[in-house]
């Protein structure tokens, strides 16, 4: 074989491994966290309820949405976010992992988590990094950037001195949401997004693989429901309630509340 030739099939052999390991990286990145069938939460067996704040970690609607839930007799907390609940994502894992390990801890068979906004994608996290499919029975995320908002990107790119740690976390593509990959199908999920969000942008940024996935205005034509008013919302909160039920996650018949 002549010197050129020689040459060109080791680059053709370079490509050809270059195209392997960058696709063998993909599927690997794509499979989401493996999960037990046998470690999986009885779902007939509801336990506590864990509410997660969204970004800036207020509690004030989430409280409400609280109330509602133990009503039904259910045992109901809102987490306290680290800080002001703009920083590291990973700070808020923490926070969620250690409340569920303090409520099986008290007995609880299982926990239920319902994240807001950036709280969906702490629950997402959580149950990629810290074996979440094992504690959680069920996860139920209201109006969350699953796959990133364009106003965290738009910050991003033109005032990055403004965008703190969970802002670019929360921009799409980032690292934190990459992982998210499959988190959707390791536990019964449901996400609830609303036609009318300004903060997760665009709407469809809480359509999450592997969940069950409803938009407000298609159980609710007409219904005109912005971001903030996601946890008080009576609607939603019907939702929410369905979602954490302890049969299937059924919404035939869901409307207008």
């Amino acid at each position: 074989m002549s010197p050129r030739r020689r040459a060109l099939a080791v680059l053709v052999a370079l490509v050809v491994l270059v195209t392997v390991v960058v696709v063998g990286v993909r599927v690997i990145g794509s499979r989401g966290p493996s999960v037990d069938p046998d470690s999986r939460p009885a779902q007939d067996r509801p336990g506590t309820v864990l509410l997660v704040p969204g970004y800036g970690g207020s509690r004030d609607g989430l409280l409400r949405l609280a109330e509602r839930i133990r009503a039904t007799g259910r045992d109901a907390q809102v987490l306290t976010l680290v800080g002001d609940g703009t920083g590291d994502l990973a700070a808020q894992v923490q926070v969620l992992d250690d409340a569920a390990t303090a409520a099986l801890a008290a007995g609880a068979p299982s926990v239920d988590v319902v994240g807001y906004s950036a709280g969906g994608v702490v629950a997402g996290l959580w149950v990629v990094r810290d074996d979440g499919a094992a504690k959680a029975r069920r996860i139920v995320t209201m109006g969350s950037p699953l796959n990133g908002t364009t106003l965290a990107g738009a910050a991003v790119s033109q005032v990055p001195g403004a965008c703190p740690t969970a802002c670019r976390q929360l921009a799409p593509g980032s690292a934190e949401l990459r992982e998210l990959a499959g988190a959707g199908s390791a536990v019964p999920w449901l996400s609830i997004r609303t036609a009318d969000d300004e903060t997760s942008t665009p709407p469809e940024t809480a359509v999450f693989r592997g969940a069950t996935n409803v938009g407000v205005q298609e159980v609710c034509p007409g219904a005109r429901v912005s971001h903030s008013a996601l946890p008080t919302d009576p609607t939603v909160t019907a939702l929410v309630l369905r979602g954490l039920a302890p049969g299937p996650i059924d919404l035939t018949g869901a409307g207008c509340a």
